[in-house]
């Protein structure tokens, strides 16, 4: 008789087994889908300053106004990762997967430009020097760099001595010309 009640008495504990598994799984679901409207909020997109990468453990760690410090996964099919460097600013557009975090495209976070100036391609530079216009050409890079090469009639005029002493710097006769800035970033 002791082994009837034993018998009769598994399906019972069968059925409380699941239920109890059932939790997790359901509750791992709706995380899942928690995780994947993170995923779809904003573009899935964390933008700041990178505050380190680990190529052992493939991950990146960035500073985001709005998520806060947040680690960032990548994979051989992240694109530009070579714009995640640590004390860069950067975008980066992910997924969630599982959880995690999975870097899809890193790209560089530059600086606004200011209300009335414009981005020029190199080609735009040639042509405004092949056609000879009233403009000055200034070559914002520090010193060093200027000394070891620069465009033709270019001017050294680093960042920090621009700030100093920007106004005399360009004196009231060049005020109608044409200002073109350029240095050794992307920008």
């Amino acid at each position: 008789m002791p082994f009837r009640k034993m018998m009769m008495s598994i399906p019972i504990f069968l059925c409380a087994g699941l239920l109890v598994t059932a939790g997790p799984t359901a509750s791992h679901a709706a995380s899942h889908s928690a995780n994947q409207s993170v995923a779809q909020q904003e573009g899935a997109t964390a933008k700041g300053k990178i505050l380190g990468k680990s190529n052992k453990a493939r991950t990146i760690t960035i500073k985001d106004k709005e998520l806060g410090t947040v680690m960032i996964k990548f994979t051989d099919d992240t694109e530009g990762i070579e714009h995640a460097q640590k004390g860069e600013a950067a975008i980066i557009k992910f997924t969630v997967a599982d959880g995690d975090k999975i870097a899809t495209v890193i790209k560089p976070k530059l600086a606004k430009l200011p209300p009335g100036v414009i981005e020029i391609t190199p080609d735009d530079l040639a042509g405004i020097i092949a056609g000879g216009g009233d403009y000055m050409l200034i070559d914002s890079r520090p010193a060093n760099p200027y000394n070891a090469g620069h465009i033709a009639n270019a001017i050294s005029m680093p960042v920090e001595k621009f700030k100093k002493e920007g106004a005399t710097l360009l004196a009231q006769d060049n005020k109608d010309k044409l200002l073109i800035f350029y240095c050794g970033g992307p920008t």
